[in-house]
């Protein structure tokens, strides 16, 4: 199998580490548009070549769209153009029927927009839409590693919209990184990673400023910071790239988040403003709950 990463960075690289590592990819074709990252890719291994847009497309098998959403909005479209080009002339198929038998999938953490630019495309059956859900803080071909995908959940999200056999291909995929997939619409998709994701990854960024703000009077706050404020505001390290345009195109759903979460932040101001011991313990009590999900 060849696969194509376009973005080799902590998704793509760990996906091509372990996908060539388990046997899955033959060959691993690489489009990276920063310089610097492309010579760091090519380096390190993570792919056989790094190439452009279109031998990318053109070569693989599968195309990993690996790149931030309000690139991967552009790309995806174009990667299905190519796809239609090369059945229309035979040079995709190897029978020679004009059926086309690659697969592009993205590993964006947003799919309402996504899914929509292609809705109509003559080809968007061979677009299977995922999300894996792992990731770490940092970001570029220096933060791929082995293993990121062990155990975790991977979205598919309006698989009845994909080809059978583009799905089966990449659950196989998948199933290769260790992921379980789990399937639900994108509407309910970006609801859902607003509450679990996007909304931490907000509340961290707000962290790190506030404590930012305070430390340039008290230089020495962080001589205090403990193992609890360092694995809360980890997430503040995140790449602004990649989150802007999460934040852009999942605006409504994270508004309604945010609102629920300033709610609970001003109860617990309350409260504390009132001496209100009684009524600290209760909220506290009720957030112990989530240890019945999250262990």
């Amino acid at each position: 199998m060849k696969v194509g990463i376009i973005g080799l960075g902590l998704i793509g690289g760990s996906m091509a580490i372990d996908l060539r590592r388990k046997g899955f990819a033959s060959r691993i074709l690489g489009v990276e548009s920063d310089p610097v990252n492309a010579a760091a890719a090519e380096k390190i291994g993570l792919a056989d070549k790094v190439v452009d847009f279109g031998e990318c497309v053109r070569e693989s098998d599968i195309v990993i769209l690996a790149v931030p959403v309000g690139a991967a909005v552009k790309l995806l479209p174009e990667v299905l153009d190519i796809f239609g080009e090369d059945a229309s002339s035979g040079a995709e198929s190897s029978d020679g029927d004009g059926k086309c038998r690659k697969t592009v999938i993205d590993v964006c953490s947003v799919k309402e927009q996504l899914i929509r630019t292609v809705h109509y495309h003559p080809m968007r059956s061979r677009y299977v839409s995922t999300h894996p859900m792992a990731g770490t803080e940092y970001s570029g071909p220096w933060a791929a590693m082995p293993g990121l995908f062990d155990g975790r959940a991977c979205i598919f999200c309006n698989v009845e919209e994909s080809d059978p056999a583009a799905v089966r291909k990449v659950e196989k995929m998948y199933d290769v990184l260790n992921m379980r997939p789990i399937y639900m619409n994108a509407s309910n998709h970006d609801v859902h990673t607003a509450y679990v994701s996007h909304i931490s990854h907000i509340t961290s960024f707000a962290l790190a400023l506030t404590v930012l703000d305070k430390e340039k009077n008290e230089k020495h706050i962080f001589d205090l910071a403990s193992g609890g404020f360092s694995s809360t505001v980890r997430l503040a390290k995140s790449n602004a790239d990649m989150w802007v345009p999460i934040f852009t195109q999942n605006r409504d759903n994270l508004l309604q988040v945010m609102d629920t979460y300033i709610e609970k932040m001003m109860a617990f101001r309350r409260a504390i403003e009132d001496f209100d011991e009684k009524g600290v313990r209760t909220l506290i009590e009720d957030a112990n709950r989530i240890k019945r999900i999250i262990r």
